[in-house]
């Protein structure tokens, strides 16, 4: 059994108006939900063993975030620049890439491939994966290249205003 988490970026910033949009920063509530988001992880005691990243600055952070609540190094994210703005099919060879090693995966990206992504997987539908939300899948597999043609199981959805 393997487990995805997919991860929306925490809420970035638009302070700097002329900042392309691949740079711009998380935002004061983004610091703070991407922390909240990941110690509601630890309190369901989900670990994760692989970080894997929209190279986008915003999503980034988000995922360094997370990796510090779990005494991590950020240095272990996996940067995927392919997930940045990203379709179902770039998740897709990014989750089969992930280290075999792996039973449980973080991929954190944008909005709107993520959404549309989290809706092909099971029969659970969303309308909207807000900022730092959480849409969690399980697939019975050994190996991360089975997961796209694998029966998923829908796990959980979390978002920071969910409680």
């Amino acid at each position: 059994m393997k487990s995805v988490l997919i991860i929306r970026h925490a809420k970035s910033s638009w302070d700097n108006i002329g900042e392309s949009d691949f740079d711009r920063p998380l935002n004061d509530r983004g610091k703070d939900d991407a922390p909240k988001m990941a110690k509601r992880l630890i309190e369901r005691h989900v670990s994760i063993d692989a970080f894997i990243s929209s190279s986008a600055k915003r999503a980034r952070k988000t995922a360094a975030l997370f990796i510090k609540e779990f005494d991590g190094d950020k240095e272990q994210i996996i940067l995927t620049p392919e997930l940045y703005l990203a379709g179902p099919d770039a998740f897709y060879e990014a989750i089969a890439k992930a280290p075999a090693s792996a039973k449980t995966i973080a991929v954190f990206a944008h909005n709107p491939g993520i959404t549309e992504f989290a809706n092909e997987l099971t029969d659970v539908r969303i309308d909207y994966m807000p900022t730092c939300a959480i849409f969690a899948v399980k697939a019975e597999i050994k190996n991360w290249s089975e997961f796209k043609d694998a029966d998923k199981q829908y796990w959980f959805f979390d978002y920071p205003k969910a409680k």
